[in-house]
């Protein structure tokens, strides 16, 4: 097959002796074996016999090779949530006295981990603004560097980071390049085609696109996976078999989702650009974006979110989010309903001001996931607010 689409959508667990068309769910905690020595086989590594569903699931395994498909990557392995996979990244390849080098535009929970819980461990860190120069980001690696990480484009201000530029970095020093690919997915860009070694995903998001299951997944170089295979395998973040059977079937959708997300939300920004109650708009694809030479570079669209500014402040968030009538307020995006956030007293609470004011987060912002909906009544929803 030519085209990544057929071939994600032909990749499916084998068929059972029923011949079912649409791929089986295999909701088993554990597998049984013919006779002992194929049982001792299977735990000595000697096959790859599934044994029990937090090793490996056919649903799972299903689910992560049309993952890696998509991402043109050699291997990969899946996780309860997009955090599981984030943390399953980190500890199964850094060690004490290691050093983690991350962009400091990171999802909240993110920052968590490695600002509250990686030095418990021995592990530093150190941040670098979205905006650096090569030069900034090669200035902040040590001898003890061990990994590049970030997200772009950036949750929430959707800033864009030059993986490209990193890549060469990380060759140059030996260091593991990790990229969270979460808000463009794999359909927006292929950051292993840009040299990245790992790309993790919160599958919660865009590739269930319907805000029904959590699951997460890392895929890049087989032998990084293998040591987070093992690192999971033995502490547990596995993704349920009815989760992955789900989130393999959202997989053959994805690239026709996208599409509208996207030329939605290129929609959305351009109409409210310029808006007199809004201080700026943001979006990857919008010429005014500070990063657009980046994005039309490394990225396929402009993904499905977009922020802006609100004049007055964190009062006018609050009342442009009571405004709204149609769009939803919930702890999630990527869904076929269009969501409203403010990540200053959502998911960016837990970061100081001068945190939040450093990635650009100010109290003003507001981040819009775009949905499926028609774009003229998302559109009409969020002027109605902004009246309002």
């Amino acid at each position: 097959m030519k085209h990544k689409q057929s071939k994600l959508i032909r990749t499916r667990a084998d068929r059972t002796p029923e011949k079912e068309h649409s791929s089986a769910l295999f909701l088993t905690s554990s597998f049984t074996f013919d006779n002992a020595e194929d049982m001792r086989a299977a735990f000595a590594d000697e096959n790859d016999a599934n044994i029990y569903s937090r090793f490996s699931n056919p649903s799972v395994q299903e689910f992560v090779d049309r993952l890696c498909v998509l991402e043109n990557a050699e291997a990969g392995f899946a996780t309860a949530s997009g955090m599981s996979a984030v943390f399953g990244s980190f500890m199964a390849l850094l060690k004490k006295g290691d050093h983690l080098l991350s962009c400091n535009s990171i999802f909240g929970s993110t920052h968590t981990v490695v600002s509250k819980y990686l030095p418990k461990y021995g592990i530093d860190y150190s941040y670098v603004g979205a905006n650096a120069t090569a030069a900034q980001w090669e200035a902040a690696i040590t001898p003890q560097t061990k990994m590049i990480y970030l997200e772009t484009p950036t949750n929430p201000g959707v800033d864009v980071v030059d993986i490209a530029m990193l890549s060469a970095l990380a060759k140059k020093h030996k260091i593991i390049l990790n990229v969270d690919n979460c808000f463009a997915t794999p359909i927006g860009q292929t950051p292993i085609d840009l040299g990245a070694d790992l790309v993790v995903h919160s599958a919660t998001k865009w590739i269930d696109g319907q805000g029904r299951v959590l699951g997460g997944a890392i895929v890049g170089r087989k032998d990084l996976i293998h040591e987070i295979y093992l690192f999971c395998r033995a502490t547990g973040p596995s993704l349920s078999p009815f989760n992955a059977w789900l989130l393999s079937k959202s997989l053959e959708t994805l690239e026709v989702r996208m599409e509208r997300h996207c030329s939605n939300a290129l929609f959305i920004a351009e109409k409210l650009e310029g808006h007199q109650k809004i201080n700026f708009v943001k979006y990857p694809f919008l010429a005014s974006h500070p990063h657009y030479a980046i994005a039309k570079k490394q990225m396929n669209n402009g993904g499905g979110i977009v922020c802006f500014e609100l004049k007055n402040g964190i009062e006018a968030g609050r009342q442009f989010l009571n405004s709204l009538k149609m769009l939803s307020l919930t702890a999630n995006l990527g869904d076929t309903k269009s969501i409203a956030s403010h990540p200053a007293s959502t998911t960016h609470a837990k970061l100081s001001e001068a945190e939040r004011m450093a990635v650009s987060i100010t109290p003003g912002l507001i981040r819009i996931s775009v949905g499926l909906e028609h774009r003229e009544d998302i559109l009409a929803d969020i002027l109605q607010a902004l009246d309002a």
